[in-house]
């Protein structure tokens, strides 16, 4: 490594004189090589994949594609520069060996010192393989929740509903949770007053969530109409009632937002009570001029 540091700038400035026709080839290859590799590799990707699944791919599998493709460009430009780097060293008539060399060692030192960084590389790839999430995808991750805005092997960049963008480090992700794999669930629970008849409140919940699914507007999104599940709770103010639907893939928070809008006035309309917290106040002066049992 210190001969190669040795070597003078004059020696350098010569070589570049000299061999200037054959290094101007290795750069213009490089930059060829790596621009082809940009625009076909997503393309290839795509194809393999579409191929391999007799069909074309659903959104899904298309911000997969892109995520897989992104990370594999910014390999493949990494492997492209160093061997263009190394070429052109041995163009200059300069001995690599001790490069190579010092690259080993200092290989050994990073891994040592970077265990973090490799952490989060594993972790990257894990992810990638199993295709937990890719960039679009709605997911909760090391304890925040929001749109992945940028994927890549070291870290997962989130953005939540206040805008903030998150950093999360892929090598700290223990549970990834989708919130927009392949389908999702309007999960709704509503409460009536005690006083309502159940039979009556779930035959108009039904109703409004075939309604719902009947709306040009959000029939698209809708793949199964909301409908009653269950009577799900005996709370202390009132009946919970369990509604459930299946949506499209980000498109519950509209379709659950557009359901609890209909469900308002529908129960106005018809006299339905929801239920609500409430307090019974008893006064002591009360209590103690009251008579006693019995009297």
């Amino acid at each position: 490594m210190s001969a190669f540091l040795a070597v003078s700038p004059a020696l350098v400035i010569e070589g570049l004189v000299e061999h200037g026709t054959r290094l101007g080839l290795i750069a213009a290859l490089a930059i060829a090589l790596y621009g082809a590799t940009r625009r076909l590799l997503p393309r290839g990707l795509k194809l393999t994949m579409s191929r391999a699944r007799c069909r074309g791919l659903s959104a899904e599998e298309e911000q997969r594609a892109d995520t897989l493709a992104r990370v594999l460009v910014h390999v493949a430009g990494i492997v492209i520069v160093a061997i263009a780097a190394f070429m052109a060293l041995s163009e200059l008539g300069l001995d690599i060996t001790p490069v190579l060399a010092g690259a080993g060692i200092a290989g050994v030192a990073l891994g040592f010192g970077a265990q973090s960084l490799v952490k989060d590389i594993l972790g990257g790839l894990f992810i990638l393989m199993e295709d937990q999430y890719s960039k679009g995808d709605v997911v909760c991750v090391a304890g925040v929740c929001g749109l992945v805005e940028d994927f890549n092997l070291r870290r997962t960049v989130l953005r939540d509903l206040d805008g903030t963008v998150y950093y999360v480090p892929n090598g700290e992700i223990r549970v990834a949770g989708n919130l927009s794999k392949e389908f999702a669930r309007v999960n709704l629970d509503v409460g009536v007053s005690y006083r309502v008849d159940l039979d009556r409140a779930i035959a108009i919940i039904d109703r409004v969530g075939r309604e719902l699914a009947a709306d040009p507007r959000f029939a698209d999104d809708i793949l199964e109409a909301p409908q009653v599940l269950r009577v799900d709770q005996l709370g202390d103010s009132g009946v919970v009632i369990k509604v459930l639907g299946a949506t499209k893939r980000l498109r519950q928070w509209d379709v659950a937002g557009e359901l609890r809008r209909r469900l308002k006035q529908a129960f106005d309309e018809e006299g339905i009570e929801v239920s609500h917290p409430h307090m019974v106040v008893i006064r002591r002066d009360a209590v103690e001029a009251s008579p006693p049992h019995g009297r």
